[in-house]
């Protein structure tokens, strides 16, 4: 028993200095030599032109846009500023997690849209054979618009927003070494770092945010037309995990987090990673213009007075959940660009963009202006994009395919709807303002009978709120890439970073089955924006992580109002939610696991004994039933002293479940008495209930409620 016991913990210390070191290894696998490195093989801005030809006309409903705003949609929808070289390197860096070649596999296209979420592209289908290099890619039904450069677009995948390069390294001994059947069949091959593909995958802003038009739903969302899709509308039925992280292997604790990620969220801070698990739902893009009608001012400084366009003080809209994108429509949009791998050269050099123990340093925009063609070509091509955003509006029940037989047609239930949401909501939920010293209820109360007053209406006041008056989960809030020395710190205003605690929430500790308080850290931390109501009918489920209401993944109108009315309901009368069964929690046994082959020599040898028949190492078992953020959100960057005083009892206490053989309530016990204090006191967020939040109007007689409810489905 001694030998055997002794052996476990060799081979767990073992372990758990494989993950230090590749750590550390990650680390300097993503730290470029090279940081101008970045030309698009000798081009400059002017070899990136603009489209002007209309190729998307039957999207959008078919709106008639000016030649800036045509050129805005095409960048949208097509441009992928380089980021291919950023996905192409995952893919050799990921430790076996990340491969859009294989996501894009044409086999999967009749379930791209169930399995994954995608969009496929009209005008494709699935592959009759593979091509030349063995590799499984859409085929054409009609050919691709000729306006459509691939030098600088790429070529269709056929899953709308991703894009296919050519490889400038596949060339030489690459072609010689390159085996398609062995790619699929065989991991250990295709997660080589130096194997180089025939092609990069890149993504467009349109791979997360093209989805279905509600007024004009997909009769198969597997095989849309054109007129069925809209540009900006948030895809909220992509599986990011599956998409994006396709080759995380059932068992691991990563798969576990990935699996608890609701449908339509995506976690913005997972690459550059801040430690903390906070997917939240791709916002829908309506009404630039009415945004900016109640933009804020917010003061900006240092690198942040490069990007195009900005002051040291100006109004600006957010879209961001956290309103940390603070610095206007063309700077909040060259981050995203940043975010999804352009100029990844940089990028990676200030951050680790998977493990995240290095710490972040800002990404550097005068170091993106001097060295990358990509970005100054990005930069000159978004003005339009933020002109075709002011003409995105909103999509009315009433006009979608029997959406009037969801409407009431009482009007005085309608009337008094409205002067329930004039009563309780407008306040917030309002882009039209009364006038400083009006009373505002009585205000509201005359301007939402009168029939404009949906005209140009954001529906939000675009304001930041503390979260402990919101009371939502605080995860997104209280991301910190935006905050002073971190990795968007010059994408952020001094407004933002100068930001004071909102003070403390309670928190629920599983494992005492009590709430306990938690102090919100400051600086940027701890604030959420007034969502916009329009079209909020379309869009369920609901909160700022689409935990509230039922997911149905049907896109018709039957199937949306069938998600509206769980969530709504479950907003206005919150003893229907959830509560503490909506933590996300670990479905089964699993382990900390990581792919031999990934593994560096001598390391992958000396570890040998310890790996699985499968070549997999792995660290556990972690038990079924675990709060998922309770791991995931440990703060690496807390005293060191701590963070190794806590792993060392996660090893006790991982080895004591397995020697023991304990059960789930045994294992559970063990795990608050030992483990539960130091994870709450180490972790950058311990707010692990997801469906709480936005309690206001629910004191409402049920009689306002239903009222309240139909006013909402004509937004």
């Amino acid at each position: 028993m001694l030998k055997g016991l002794t052996m476990m913990r060799t081979r767990l210390i073992l372990m758990l200095f494989t993950l230090g070191v590749l750590g550390l290894f990650a680390g300097f696998g993503c730290r470029s030599t090279n940081p101008l490195a970045d030309n698009g093989g000798g081009r400059t801005p002017a070899d990136f032109p603009e489209l002007g030809a209309d190729v998307f006309q039957p999207m959008d409903g078919g709106l008639t846009l000016s030649p800036e705003e045509i050129k805005g949609r095409n960048t949208w929808n097509l441009w992928c500023g380089g980021d291919e070289q950023f996905w192409e390197r995952m893919s050799r860096e990921s430790f076996g997690l990340i491969d859009l070649l294989k996501t894009i596999d044409s086999r999967k296209r009749g379930e791209r849209f169930k399995e994954f979420g995608l969009i496929n592209e009209p005008g494709y289908k699935q592959a009759s054979k593979a091509d030349q290099y063995g590799l499984w890619i859409d085929e054409a039904v009609e050919p691709e618009p000729a306006a459509i450069d691939p030098k600088v677009y790429g070529h269709p995948t056929g899953i709308m927003g991703f894009r296919l390069f050519e490889n400038p390294d596949f060339k030489g001994e690459a072609v010689k070494k390159w085996d398609g059947n062995r790619y699929y069949a065989d991991p250990d091959y295709a997660i080589r770092r130096d194997l180089v593909r025939p092609y990069r995958v890149g993504i467009s802003c349109g791979a997360c945010h093209i989805a279905f038009n509600p007024c004009k739903p997909p009769a198969d969302p597997a095989n849309p037309k054109w007129d069925n899709l809209a540009s900006a509308i948030g895809n909220q039925y992509i599986r990011e995990g599956k998409v994006f992280a396709n080759l995380v292997k059932e068992g691991g604790f990563f798969w576990e987090m990935l699996k608890t990620q609701p449908p339509g969220t995506s976690d913005t801070s997972r690459v550059a990673t801040d430690n903390i698990n906070n997917p939240n739902a791709i916002n829908p893009i309506f009404q630039l213009g009415s945004r900016l009608s109640v933009a804020e001012p917010e003061v900006l400084a240092g690198e942040t007075l490069l990007l195009p366009g900005v002051t040291p003080t100006a109004n600006v809209p957010h879209i961001l959940k956290d309103g940390a994108d603070s610095v206007g429509v063309v700077g909040a949009t060259l981050r995203v660009y940043v975010n999804i791998g352009m100029y990844s050269q940089h990028f990676l050099q200030q951050h680790n963009a998977l493990i995240g123990l290095t710490g972040q340093k800002p990404f550097e925009i005068s170091m993106a202006q001097k060295n990358s063609v990509y970005w100054l070509a990005t930069q000159q091509k978004f003005t339009n994009v933020g002109k075709f955003f002011t003409r995105l509006k909103a999509f009315r029940l009433e006009d979608a395919p029997d959406g009037k037989e969801y409407l009431t047609s009482d009007q005085a239930v309608l009337t008094r709807g409205k002067v329930v949401f004039a009563e309780n909501c407008a306040r917030c939920h309002s882009s039209k303002r009364p006038s400083v010293g009006a009373d505002d209820v009585e205000w509201y109360r005359q301007e939402v009978l009168k029939p404009d007053f949906q005209d140009g209406n954001f529906f939000s006041d675009d304001h930041r709120y503390p979260i402990t008056k919101i009371k939502s989960n605080s995860a997104r809030a209280c991301g910190t890439n935006a905050k002073r020395g971190h990795i968007w710190a010059n994408f952020s205003s001094e407004t933002y970073k100068g930001l004071e605690s909102p003070g403390d929430i309670e928190v629920w500790n599983p494992y005492t089955d009590k709430m306990e308080n938690w102090t919100v850290p400051g600086g940027g931390n701890g604030y959420y924006r007034t969502a916009s109501l329009i079209s909020v009918w379309s869009s369920a489920p609901l909160l700022h992580n689409n935990t509230l209401g039922v997911f149905t993944g049907d896109p018709s109108v039957k199937g949306r109002m069938t998600a509206f009315n769980d969530a709504i309901e479950k907003l206005l009368w919150p003893e229907k939610r959830l509560g503490t069964n909506s933590i996300w929690r670990t479905s089964q046994e699993c382990k900390l696991q990581l792919q031999a082959s990934v593994i560096p020599e001598p390391l992958r040898t000396l570890l040998k004994p310890h790996m699985d028949p499968d070549g997999y190492l792995r660290i556990g078992p972690i038990p079924e039933g675990t709060p998922i953020n309770l791991l995931a959100n440990i703060d690496p960057e807390a005293d060191p002293a701590k963070l190794l005083g806590l792993c060392l009892k996660i090893k006790k206490v991982l080895l004591e479940i397995k020697l023991k053989h304990l059960d789930a309530a045994a294992s559970k016990a063990l795990m608050r008495d030992e483990l539960a204090p130091d994870l709450f006191r180490i972790s950058k967020c311990p707010d692990l209930i997801e469906d709480k939040g936005h309690y206001f109007g629910t004191e409402l007689a049920d009689e306002d409620k239903r009222a309240l409810i139909e006013y909402l489905k004509t937004l």
